[in-house]
C-alpha cells in the first residue's frame, strides 16, 4: 500500500480433522473423535512509506473436540508484526514483475500450555520469520506466484522440569525446530480488478524434530510436515470504496505429525487513506 493507508481486516476460520498421522502413519484417535480449531483473526496493515508497509496480527484460537475426556481451551495465541518491503516492481514484457520480502516476529501473548497438543493454542515460542515474494502478473490480470519462508523458532517454557521425546529430558525449556514452508499460486484479477480468485499450493518441512511416539500425544518439538491444496476469493464493493468480502478453502493432502485438516475461512477487508503522505513523512 502507499503511504499513509490503512487496510483494515478480520477473518473467521474453522478447520477439522478426525485423522491425523503419528508419524508416517494415518490414524484415528477415540479419545479425541473429531477435532475442532476455530479462531477469529484482526488484521492490520499500515503503508509507512511507499515501498514499506506494517503489518500485525492477533488471533483468539479456540480448540475442543467431540469426545473423550479432554477440555479445549480459548484465548489469544501469538501476536505477529511483520515489515513488508517492495523491492522490485517492473515491467517485464506482458506484464510486471514485482519481489516482495518480509520479515516478522511472532511472540505468545496468553500463557497458554504448549505441550497440551492438539489443544495448545500455539508452539509457546518466540519465532522470527524471513519471506520471499515473487510474483509475475499479467496486464489482462492472470498472475502466477512463489513464496518461500523460513521461521526460526526459540524455546517454550512448560509447567514440568521433566520430559521424553527420544530420550528423557530434565528441563522445563524445550527447543522447537525451525520450519521452512512454500507457497504456489496460480490466480487472476477480473472485472476491473473487483474480483481476485487463485488456487495455491503449499506446504511445510521441519527442520528437525521427532515423530509422535506410538500412542503418545503431540509435543512443541514434533516434525511436522504437510502439503495443501487450496482455493480464495476476495470481491471489492463498488458501493463502498476500499471494502472487501474474501473467503476460501483448503484441504491436508499428506502429512507427518498433523491432523488430516480441512477448513474454510471468510472475512472482510477495509482499506482508506488514514494520513495524508506529508503528514505521515513528519
Amino acid at each position: 500500500m502507499n503511504n499513509g493507508e490503512f487496510c483494515f481486516a478480520a477473518s473467521y476460520s474453522s478447520e477439522s480433522w478426525d485423522q491425523y498421522w503419528e508419524g508416517t502413519l494415518l490414524r484415528e484417535n477415540g479419545n479425541i473423535g473429531t477435532f475442532t480449531r476455530q479462531t477469529i483473526m484482526p488484521m492490520f496493515a499500515l503503508g509507512i512509506h511507499n515501498k514499506l508497509n506494517l503489518l500485525a496480527q492477533l488471533p483468539w484460537v479456540s480448540t475442543e473436540a467431540s469426545q473423550g475426556q479432554l477440555k479445549g481451551v480459548s484465548g489469544f495465541s501469538d501476536l505477529g508484526i511483520f515489515l513488508k518491503a517492495q523491492a522490485l516492481h517492473s515491467t517485464l514484457g506482458p506484464g510486471k514483475l514485482s519481489f516482495n520480502p518480509t520479515i516478522g516476529f511472532t511472540m505468545p501473548v496468553s500463557n497458554y500450555l504448549a505441550d497440551y497438543a492438539p489443544f495448545s493454542l500455539g508452539l509457546g515460542c518466540p519465532i522470527f520469520t524471513m519471506r520471499a515474494n515473487l510474483q509475475y502478473k499479467l496486464d489482462m490480470g492472470l498472475y502466477v506466484r512463489g513464496t518461500a519462508a523460513y521461521d526460526l523458532r526459540g524455546s517454550s517454557t512448560i509447567e514440568r522440569d521433566y520430559y521424553y521425546t527420544t530420550h528423557g529430558i530434565y528441563s522445563d525449556e524445550i527447543d522447537v525446530p525451525n520450519a521452512f514452508n512454500y507457497t504456489a499460486t496460480l490466480g487472476v484479477w477480473l472485472f476491473n480488478n473487483s474480483l481476485n480468485m487463485d488456487v495455491t499450493f503449499d506446504g511445510q518441512t521441519t527442520d528437525g524434530g521427532h515423530d509422535i511416539r506410538k500412542q503418545d500425544v503431540g509435543f512443541p518439538s514434533n516434525k511436522m510436515d504437510f502439503t495443501r491444496i487450496g482455493g480464495f476469493a476476495h470481491y471489492y464493493f463498488d458501493f463502498i470504496p476500499g471494502l472487501g468480502l474474501f473467503g476460501g478453502y483448503n484441504q491436508i493432502l499428506t502429512g507427518r505429525n498433523v491432523g488430516e485438516a480441512m477448513g474454510y475461512y471468510v472475512g472482510l477487508t477495509y482499506q482508506f487513506q488514514l494520513l495524508q503522505p506529508e503528514e505521515s513523512q513528519n
